[in-house]
This record gives structure tokens, C-alpha cells and sequence, in this order.
């Protein structure tokens, strides 16, 4: 399974609308359909107008994009730390995910009511943030007295006993995990625990239509907020969306051209899925088909390899690579060869984004 993002925010605000638009909506490339895993579970394709281009000039019969997991966590309220409304469910789920969007709510609609009774999308970030912080908080304070006790005539153990004290004292204090200064020796102990506020987020504005030229004050207010903490934003009108997942891939398109819109709130949403877990694209292709694998940026050519199938990387001798542009330029894999743009690279080779590679391997 791919890359996987959980949506998290506060009932009421747009997700279960979003999850919809995501779970029913057609792919855009073909051979993989939109599809739910289970009932809380969708997979989408990763939008990558290379591969319907690389395919025609490879001339292969399919194409497989990259895809990315979206797990819609059960809507979160005050006190869902410690059981309240879904919160066991909604923990369970989250702390499985590789990155979160978290979605505000940021339009005024009487229809519609609030769980808090009020439109206040910073109040909203903050009590969700709260209760993730205090999640995480039952779960170092168990993991430091589980250290302490097991810890006697075991000198390892207790030298991990100040990070997990730290740790309990930071997010004690209603700090997120992903802020706590570490010594690089604690990483592996901080990634074992897999806190919710470790992980790389973004917002999501659920916004009305008109917002998505214009910004009303609250948008406003999240997008300041969001550039005082460093976070990325995305927005996006959830109502457009489910409008848009019950056309077709070319009315799609016409629809959004008709509003002046470049691509879709759930397209903008994948894609900075993939930025933040910093991951880029390479392919492979034949004339069977064409297929995107993402892999960490900075990987050398064994990991990706390590993407297809764990044969590979045991046994990789080198990688032959062409750039996608090359391809592009000359037309065919023939060609590139021709022109000499087709490399032979060994092991301490740097995958880039867009490369096309062909695995050689023995085992």
C-alpha cells in the first residue's frame, strides 16, 4: 500500500463530505478506480500527467500511477483523548497514518451547525490540537513508567528514562511532539512510540465557493495562523468537491475551467500529501505498462529498487536511467539511447524525480 494521510478535524466541518468526493470520484488515470478498502478507508490515485505522455511514447498497453491511502478518522470533540465520542476509534486509526490533514472549518452556514456552537476555525485548531497533544501525553507517561520499572539492573534502558521524562514534560506543557529538540540518539526512541504530534500535517480550509478568490476573515485568520507556525494550507470548498466527484474526467475539467480553477481541491490536497512526506516520482516502463513508484527524495537507486520488490535491492547490480524530459525530446527509448542520454549508474546513484529506470539485478 502506498503513502497514507488521515483527515482529522471536528464533526460538522466537511469531512464526511470530502471523504465521499475522495472514495466515489472517478481516477483520472485509468486503470485505478477510486476505491474503499473499508468503510473509513480510500485509495486515489496520485495525479502525474507524465505517465498518460510516457505511455504513448512507449507505446504500452496500461498505466499504474502512484497512490495515496486517505483514512477518514472519526470526527474528533472535546474530551476524545480520553474516549469521548469516537476517540479510541480515532486513535487506533491515526496513529497508523504517515501524515495528517487537518481540516477547518471556515464558512458560516445556519444549516449547518457547529459542535461548538460557534464559526471560530483557531478555537476549533486548538482544541483539536489539544486533544492529540494530551493523546500522546497517556502515551509517553505509560511508556516512561513502563521504562522505569522494567529498567533495574538494565543500564540501556534507563538511559532512555530523561528523553521519555522530557518528553512528558513538553507535551505536559500542551506542546506538540513534532516541536521537542532531540539528540539524534533518541530519534529511533521517539519513532518507536509513533506519536500523533510527530507527524507532518497541513490544513485543509473547507471555504465556500466565493472564498476560493477572495479570502472572508476567517480564512484569513487560519492562514496567518498557519504561516506563524510554518504549515502549508490547502483550501478548498468540500461542497465543490462532491459536486465535481459525480462528473466525468472531462466535464471535470470544463467545470473547473468555467470557474477559473486550475485543479481541484482534492488533487491539491494528494499532491501535498506527497510534498510533505517528501517523496518524488520515478518509472518504470515496457510495453506492458507504464508505472509510477514514489520513494523518499535523496534515496539511491537500491532503495527505489526496494519499492518494487525487496529481490531487487537484494540482489541490484545497476540501474539504467533516462529522464522523462529526454524521453519527451526524442521521442522513444531508442533515441535516447541514440543520443547517448541513457546512463548506466551503480549503487550510490541519487534517483531523481521524473527518472525512468530499468533494474538489473541477480539472486
Amino acid at each position: 500500500m502506498g503513502l497514507e494521510v488521515g483527515i482529522v478535524g471536528l464533526p460538522n466541518i466537511g469531512k464526511s463530505t470530502l471523504y465521499k468526493a475522495i472514495t466515489a470520484a472517478p481516477a483520472e488515470a485509468a486503470n485505478y478506480p477510486f476505491c474503499t478498502i473499508e468503510p473509513n478507508v480510500g485509495v486515489v490515485a496520485v495525479p502525474d500527467p507524465r505517465l498518460d505522455q510516457l505511455k504513448e511514447i512507449v507505446n504500452s498497453v496500461k498505466v499504474i500511477p502512484n497512490i495515496l491511502q486517505m483514512t477518514d478518522i472519526a470526527g474528533l470533540v472535546k474530551g476524545a483523548s480520553k474516549g469521548e465520542g469516537l476517540g479510541n476509534q480515532f486513535l487506533t486509526h491515526i496513529r497508523q497514518v504517515d501524515a495528517i490533514a487537518h481540516i477547518v472549518r471556515c464558512f458560516d452556514d445556519e444549516n449547518v451547525v457547529h459542535v461548538e456552537g460557534k464559526i471560530d476555525p483557531l478555537s476549533d485548531i486548538d482544541l483539536i490540537n489539544t486533544e492529540l497533544v494530551l493523546a500522546d501525553l497517556e502515551q509517553a507517561e505509560r511508556k516512561l513508567e513502563r521504562a522505569k520499572r522494567q529498567s533495574k539492573g538494565d543500564k540501556k534502558l534507563q538511559a532512555t528514562i530523561p528523553f521519555y521524562e522530557e518528553l512528558v514534560t513538553h507535551l505536559g506543557d500542551g506542546k506538540m511532539a513534532r516541536d521537542l529538540e532531540i539528540h539524534e540518539d533518541h530519534e529511533l526512541l521517539l519513532d518507536e512510540l509513533n506519536l500523533i504530534t510527530a507527524k507532518p500535517f497541513f490544513f485543509v480550509l473547507n471555504v465556500s465557493e466565493s472564498d476560493l478568490d477572495e479570502n472572508s476573515e476567517l480564512v484569513q485568520s487560519v492562514l496567518d495562523h498557519a504561516k506563524k507556525e510554518g504549515v502549508n494550507c490547502v483550501k478548498i470548498c468540500c461542497k465543490l468537491e462532491a459536486e465535481l466527484s459525480e462528473m466525468d474526467p472531462e466535464d471535470q475539467q470544463e467545470f473547473l475551467q468555467d470557474l477559473g480553477i486550475t485543479s481541484s481541491g482534492l488533487d491539491q490536497i494528494i499532491q501535498e500529501g506527497f510534498r510533505l512526506l517528501n517523496q518524488i516520482t520515478f518509472f518504470t516502463a515496457g510495453p506492458k505498462e507504464v508505472r509510477a513508484w514514489n520513494v523518499e527524495k535523496g534515496a539511491p537507486a537500491p532503495i527505489a529498487a526496494g519499492k518494487i520488490h525487496s529481490d531487487i535491492q537484494r540482489g541490484f547490480i545497476r540501474a539504467e536511467v533516462y529522464h522523462f524530459d529526454d524521453a519527451v525530446q526524442y521521442g522513444s527509448e531508442n533515441e535516447v539511447k541514440t543520443a547517448g542520454k541513457l546512463r548506466t549508474e551503480g549503487k550510490e546513484y541519487i534517483v531523481q524525480d521524473g527518472d525512468i529506470v530499468h533494474f538489473r539485478f541477480n539472486v
